[in-house]
């Protein structure tokens, strides 16, 4: 089978390699859509995962189901499914507390396991989840949305959004989009979404979105002024920001991936005299289907994040590219 693999640290190519052995308790899938994500960047260059290598990265996908191994039930050939990537060991003091995404020994296909950037991927069954008629390509948004689910339970918003009145999100790239719009969809009246890129403000509020320039003399007079502030660029400095636009009593939401060894400061008598909420978020927590129920109901508005719908062999430089077109939303592979 044709297949994307990290072959070494830093090296990504189109390989010809043999189809998966069918496993007990597995599935093979072949894979209809697999979308790129900025993780997907750091785990070719060590900075995410076991650094293991080859790998076939790729967490983000959907497929029709080719075979299924003898003991497997409930779960049938040519069913149409989306993949939930983590796997968790089920143990753990955080598996314990229902916290699967923050498993101390956490693995997930794409980053410790090979993923969905081949024709056929293998799969436990436990990790499948009906998609019934929606479009692959949308299919293979329900990862990167049940992130961004987990990350709105993180902030209290999962019941409904009937307190939060406004929110604020730094970056206009298909993740703060994601969010963004998953806020509106919980019920966040109003939704702001700051950026640097003229051309990605413009497309957010093509989506019906408030969209302002980071920076701006507009944005600073709204200090103060969102019931829930969210990074979705993964600065430091934007991060440390963000307790200026924070409205008394409101959330910070640290969403975005900064680099490990990066450093923010942060007054403490500000969290306390203004009794603000900080809160993080990191993966999905077995969301998948809350997160495909969202997609059947959307307007159309998430599957507008898909710019790029390519070849699997037309994926491989997407993985090196540095400072590309900010247009470019989300990158798929999609199957002919």
């Amino acid at each position: 089978m044709k297949a994307i693999s990290f072959t070494e640290k830093g090296v990504a190519a189109s390989v010809d390699m043999p189809l998966p052995e069918l496993l007990a308790g597995h599935a093979l899938v072949r894979v209809r859509a697999a979308g790129l994500c900025h993780t997907d960047i750091d785990v070719l260059h060590g900075r995410y995962g076991e650094g293991r290598f080859p790998l076939v990265p790729g967490h983000e996908y959907a497929g029709i189901v080719e075979a299924v191994a003898p003991d497997v039930t409930g779960i049938y050939v040519g069913a149409r499914v989306a993949v939930d990537p983590n796997l968790p060991c089920g143990t753990c003091p955080a598996c314990s507390k229902g916290l699967t995404n923050l498993c101390r020994d956490l693995k997930a296909y794409g980053v410790t396991h090979n993923g969905g950037f081949a024709e056929y991927s293998l799969v436990r069954v436990g990790h499948l989840h009906g998609i019934g008629t929606l479009p692959f390509e949308v299919a293979a948004l329900a990862e990167p949305l049940a992130c961004v689910l987990n990350g709105l339970s993180s902030a209290g918003l999962n019941a409904g959004a009937a307190s939060t009145d406004n929110a604020l999100v730094f970056g206009a790239g298909p993740i703060g989009l994601l969010l963004a719009l998953s806020l509106k969809a919980e019920g966040v009246g109003s939704v702001t979404v700051a950026d640097i890129n003229e051309s990605r403000l413009a497309f957010a509020k093509e989506l019906g979105l408030e969209a302002v320039a980071a920076g701006s003399k507009e944005l600073l007079a709204q200090k103060r002024a969102f019931d829930l502030v969210a990074d979705a660029t993964g600065i430091a400095s934007v991060v440390e920001a963000m307790i200026d636009f924070t409205a008394d009593g409101g959330t910070i939401m640290v969403f975005g991936v900064c680099a490990p060894d990066a450093r923010i400061s942060i007054p403490p008598f500000e969290i306390f005299r203004r009794q603000l909420k900080i809160c993080g978020s990191h993966s999905l927590n077995r969301n998948i289907p809350d997160a495909l129920a969202i997609l059947r109901r959307d307007n159309g508005a998430m599957a507008r994040l898909v710019s790029h719908k390519l070849p699997l062999t037309e994926i491989v430089p997407y993985f090196t590219k540095r400072g590309g077109n900010p247009a470019t939303m989300k990158v798929q592979f999609v199957a002919e």
